[in-house]
């Protein structure tokens, strides 16, 4: 059992926290190590806001991106899905209007995660669930990032979120954050990574969007626009055959886009004579713990990695009466329920893990399609589109099994889809490299807070871990080092 002791009068002035997971012995110790040393609180060197509060109003032709608690990652935005601010309210709400630099806290749902605005995803604004902060002086931008998704910065973040059903981190609770006051040359040397690392994932965007318009230039669809009509004819006999009579299932744009498959050169196949599916398995919330053998949701998948954001483990004992659902090296997982239609790749040998009955495991039967190609075309509209089509209507999205395997692939040549793989691969090995120098610049925060920074520069200089290979010397610290790139290994506490 762990517990803390604490005088009444040593209770935070003006929060007056009574709960004791406030006031756990971890927290304390990790508070304690901060102030030993040079400090100071976000609001004495930075201005702290928040985003707009009204309902936003969307337009897809503003091209005004809109930061939310999920478009904010760890170090990174990931701005797929999200939509348009409109001219208009951006101009009403200046104060919100984002600049470079400014660093970005989610203040609900994943409570702490941060990235630095540059001018790649500008113009943009932010909602009322982050919170904004424009450094003044003294700290640099990716420093301070780095400092708050680090566990000096993560439980400072947690610890001062209240709510019962849903967690809100207040402005005024950032700006007593506790920051510590390292050297410029040392937040030089994170800032560069971070820099470095978001090049990477940049390249990595543009290497699979090449990918997705290969696919689409040779399906004659680069330039296509879906359009939706709000009349049109349809003989009662397509309705018979379908087995549906809403009109939303037939709207043009979906035909044309099955129309552009089929007509293509190169053929065309159902899914379900492509690949094996395996349904998998849904063990109920009452077999979820906090630790054991990650079981992975739909909110845990994406084209792009399995993410490990509210991940729900199950026991040992479950895993091994399930395991004949544990995914293999070389399928495709893909989501049918809540989320359908994303694809992720396993290209690797995976660690233990069960997934859930939202998510589908495929494997190829046929030679006729590469796994990496058929992945993207699963992420593409061309299957997009299709889900759209099938699901339209339902308060919940399922896409049903016997859907799935009706969904139409088209058949690209050997040489294109070999193109496609190498695009692919690429773009996933500079995300994971991009990863590896966002972790470094995290564990190189927190060494230098255990420890000096002139050792912590050697570890980040000289780090040994090369599991995901070396990266160009020029890309860390300049021409001539030949620092290799940190692993999972490497991340431990030294």
């Amino acid at each position: 059992m762990q517990y803390s002791v604490v005088n009444y009068k040593d209770l935070e002035k003006g929060s007056w926290r009574l709960d004791p997971e406030y006031y756990h012995p971890e927290n304390l110790f990790l508070l304690k190590v901060l102030k030993e040393q040079s400090y100071s609180h976000i609001c004495d060197f930075s201005f702290v806001t928040d985003g707009i509060h009204a309902s936003i109003e969307f337009d897809d032709k503003s091209k005004i991106n809109l930061l939310s608690a999920k478009t904010t990652k760890e170090n990174y935005f990931d701005l797929s899905g999200t939509g348009f601010i409109t001219k208009i309210q951006d101009s009403k709400n200046k104060r919100t209007r984002l600049k470079i630099d400014d660093v970005i806290i989610s203040t609900v749902g994943t409570i702490g995660n941060c990235a630095v605005v540059d001018e790649s995803i500008l113009p943009a604004n932010a909602d009322r669930h982050v919170g904004i902060v424009r450094i003044k002086k003294d700290y640099k931008p990716r420093f301070l990032s780095s400092f708050l998704l680090s566990k000096y910065g993560r439980f400072q973040t947690f610890r001062e979120a209240t709510g019962n059903i849903q967690l809100n981190l207040f402005v005024y609770k950032i700006k007593e954050i506790v920051v510590p006051r390292l050297s410029f040359n040392f937040q030089d040397i994170i800032e560069n990574l971070c820099i470095k690392a978001n090049q990477l994932l940049l390249n990595s965007k543009s290497l699979y969007y090449q990918a997705e318009q290969l696919l689409l230039s040779d399906l004659g669809l680069s330039d296509w626009k879906p359009t939706h009509k709000l009349a049109f004819v349809k003989r009662f006999s397509d309705t018979k055959q379908a087995d549906r009579f809403d009109a939303e299932y037939f709207q043009p744009k979906y035909e044309e886009i099955i129309d552009a498959v089929k007509r293509y050169k190169g053929g065309f196949d159902e899914l379900g004579n492509l690949v094996k599916i395996k349904k998998s398995v849904e063990p109920g919330s009452e077999a979820y713990q906090e630790s054991g053998v990650p079981f992975v949701r739909v909110s845990n998948l994406s084209k792009l990695d399995i993410s490990d954001n509210n991940q729900h483990f199950i026991s040992d004992k479950l895993y091994n009466e399930l395991k004949t659902h544990q995914p293999q090296k070389g399928e495709i997982l893909l989501s049918k329920d809540a989320t359908p239609g994303i694809a992720y790749y396993l290209n690797e040998e995976t660690q233990k893990m069960i997934v859930s009955g939202g998510i589908l495991r495929l494997q190829i039967d046929k030679q006729q399609v590469l796994p990496e190609y058929l992945t993207l075309v699963l992420n593409s509209t061309i299957i997009q589109k299709q889900i759209e089509r099938d699901t339209g209507g339902s308060i919940i999205n399922h896409w049903r099994p016997d859907q799935v395997e009706t969904a139409i692939i088209p058949i690209l040549k050997e040489d294109k889809q070999k193109k496609i793989k190498e695009l692919v691969e690429q773009s996933f090995n500079d995300r994971k490299v991009s990863k590896s120098l966002f972790e470094i610049a995290k564990r190189g925060v927190e060494m230098a807070i255990e420890k000096t920074e002139k050792e912590t520069e050697t570890w980040i200089k000289t780090s040994e871990a090369i599991e995901v290979g070396m990266v160009k010397p020029e890309l860390l610290h300049g021409k001539g080092s030949t620092t290799p790139i940190l692993s999972q290994r490497g991340a431990s506490r030294p």
